[in-house]
Parts: C-alpha cells; structure tokens; sequence
C-alpha cells in the first residue's frame, strides 16, 4: 500500500454503528482504487465541534500502520491520514 505522506486523503469507510458501549467503530477503509485495509485496532477515539457540526475522530492500527479516520458529520464523508 502508497504511504499517506501524513495528507489527509478522502477514504471509503465499512464502519460498526452502534455496537454495546462504542456508537462507531471503523472496520476497514480503501482509498479509490486500492485494495481495503482492515482494522486490526481501535486505540482511540475523539469527538471534535466545529462550528454547527461533529468530527468524530478515530486513531486506529492497520496491520503495521497507525492511521487517523475523521468522519464528518455534517456531509458524512471519511478522512484518513498516516500518523
């Protein structure tokens, strides 16, 4: 997989709403035209307000990378960078 290069890129999202005490939690995200990336660790998760709408964000472990998700709540679109 091409490194992010800590730019945040827009991703496609397969996401758990709403499971016992964590309301999301990502499963696996692809960039366009690239193979998806699973999950293997949820290691923290956030809730930023900006103006009138929420970034949820999530600092999770895929494979050997960590990664940060950020969805947005107003237009319901995901972000990913390399951290």
């Amino acid at each position: 997989m091409k490194n992010f290069n800590n730019k945040e890129e827009r991703v496609e999202v397969m996401a758990l709403f709403g499971y016992e005490m964590t309301p999301c939690q990502p499963l696996t995200f692809k960039r366009r035209g690239e193979e998806e990336i699973e999950v293997t660790e949820l290691l923290k998760t956030q809730i930023r307000f900006v103006g009138n709408s929420a970034k949820h964000i999530f600092d999770v472990v895929a494979g050997r990378e960590t990664y940060r998700l950020t969805f947005d709540a107003k237009d319901l679109s995901w972000f990913a960078t390399s951290v």
